[in-house]
């Protein structure tokens, strides 16, 4: 990912219902929330997934207060199947996405290889990704880093992001993370 932002962040699935199933989803959720809050300090498009809203529900309040966006319900695992988000994410003019969300071994992973698949590079924030088990999340971040998809962590993401201490919204993204 370039320093310089031309970046997508696509949230992936972060439902009331799958929430209590996903290990450490209490910071997954807050490490989502953080995503979102820098990136709109920086100005930078979200798209924001629901898989089966109707029988998972909605985003917690915690993410969802900082997307301002309506949602793209979907019924297919990879994100990039979905003819909606497709064409918002193509309308962006972005070549860069950074990807979070649940579950890793399928909506998150299936997302981020069709994306790399379409030419984008695709980042996925490993301490922003989870599933049920565990064995599933690190099994899928050694299938993508073989499917050339980078792997990161939030606070490597969000320097990254910034590439200089001199960007003006240092102190600000610098707080999330203290």
């Amino acid at each position: 990912m370039n320093s310089v932002i031309d970046a997508a962040l696509v949230i992936v699935d972060v439902q009331e219902k799958l929430i209590p199933v996903i290990q450490k989803s209490d910071s997954l959720v807050e490490n989502i929330s953080k995503l979102a809050i820098a990136a709109n300090y920086l100005d930078m498009p979200i798209l924001w997934c629901r898989q089966n809203p109707k029988a998972l529900g909605d985003y917690p309040d915690s993410i969802s207060k900082h997307l301002t966006t309506a949602p793209i319900d979907k019924m297919c695992f990879s994100c990039s199947l979905c003819a909606e988000f497709d064409d918002k994410l193509s309308s962006l003019g972005v070549r860069d996405v950074v990807v979070c969300g649940i579950e890793s071994h399928i909506c998150v992973y299936q997302t981020s290889r069709d994306l790399v698949r379409k030419g984008y590079n695709v980042e996925v924030v490993s301490d922003a990704i989870s599933s049920r088990d565990l064995n599933n999340k690190r099994i899928a971040i050694e299938r993508m880093r073989a499917e050339s998809i980078s792997v990161s962590s939030l606070e490597m993401t969000l320097f990254d992001l910034l590439g200089t201490a001199e960007h003006p919204r240092f102190r600000d993204i610098a707080k999330l993370i203290k």
